[in-house]
C-alpha cells in the first residue's frame, strides 16, 4: 500500500466512525455556534462594534472548536486498544499524520462554512474578497488540523489529555488567528493586497507544522 493510499485510509476511518457517531453535528457545530452567541450577547449594546470585530470572534469560534475536533481524533482510539492496533498495522506515522488531520481539517472547514453564515447573520458583515478568504481560510485549517494532530499525539497516552490539548495547542496556534483574522479583516476590507501577505504567512505555518507532523508523529505515537 503506498504512502497517500495510507493517508486516505486513515482518513477514511476517522471520518466514517464521525458520520456514525454524529458527534462533529452534536457536540462541536453547536459548540461553535453557541460561542458565537455569546459575542454577540456580549457586544449587542454595541452593535456597530460586531462587524469590525466579526473575523477575530469567527476565528476564536473556529480554534476552540479545533480543540474538540483535536481532542475527538485522539479520544475515538483510547478504548479497546484500538491505538495499540494502528501502532502494530504497519503503517507509516507520516501517512497515520496525513490522514488524521485530514479528517480535522474536513470537518473544520464543514464548520467554518456554516459559522460563516452564521457570522453574516448575526454580526450583519458585507463579504468581500472571497478570492482571500477561500484560500486563507483553507490554509488556515490546515495549519490548525495539523499542529492541533501532532499536539493532540502528545497527550494522547495521558489521563489529563482534555485539560493538556488545550494548554499545548493555543499557543502553537496562536500564528494561525493572527493571520486568519487579518487576512479576513484586510480581504473584507477590500484591501487585497496586504491580504495575501497574511495568507502567506498561513501557507507558511500549514507547510511547516505538516513537515513537522510528518516526520514526528511516528516516534510520538510509539511513546503515547
Amino acid at each position: 500500500m503506498s504512502f497517500a493510499s495510507e493517508a486516505v485510509l486513515i482518513a477514511a476511518k476517522d471520518l466514517r466512525i464521525e458520520a456514525r457517531s454524529r458527534v462533529a453535528t452534536a457536540q462541536i457545530l453547536p459548540f461553535g455556534g453557541i460561542v458565537l452567541l455569546l459575542f454577540a450577547f456580549a457586544l449587542d449594546p454595541r452593535r456597530n462594534v460586531l462587524p469590525t470585530v466579526a473575523p477575530g470572534l469567527f476565528w476564536i469560534a473556529v480554534l476552540l472548536s479545533s480543540l474538540l475536533a483535536v481532542s475527538r481524533s485522539f479520544a475515538i482510539e483510547a478504548d479497546h486498544g484500538a491505538r495499540d492496533g494502528l501502532r502494530l498495522a504497519g503503517l507509516d506515522g507520516g501517512a497515520i499524520f496525513l490522514g488524521k488531520a485530514a479528517a480535522v481539517a474536513v470537518e473544520l472547514l464543514a464548520l467554518e462554512v456554516i459559522l460563516l453564515v452564521g457570522v453574516v447573520g448575526l454580526y450583519d458583515v458585507e463579504v468581500h474578497g472571497l478570492v482571500v478568504i477561500v484560500p486563507a481560510a483553507i490554509l488556515a485549517t490546515v495549519g490548525l488540523a495539523a499542529a492541533g494532530t501532532v499536539y493532540g499525539v502528545l497527550a494522547a497516552g495521558l489521563r489529563v489529555r482534555e485539560t493538556l490539548v488545550p494548554l499545548l495547542v493555543l499557543p502553537a496556534v496562536a500564528p494561525v488567528l493572527l493571520a486568519a483574522t487579518r487576512a479576513f479583516e484586510l480581504a473584507l476590507g477590500e484591501e487585497l493586497a496586504d491580504a495575501w501577505r497574511w495568507t502567506s504567512l498561513l501557507g507558511v505555518f500549514a507547510v511547516v507544522s505538516s513537515m513537522v507532523g510528518v516526520v514526528a508523529f511516528g516516534p510520538l505515537l510509539e511513546e503515547s
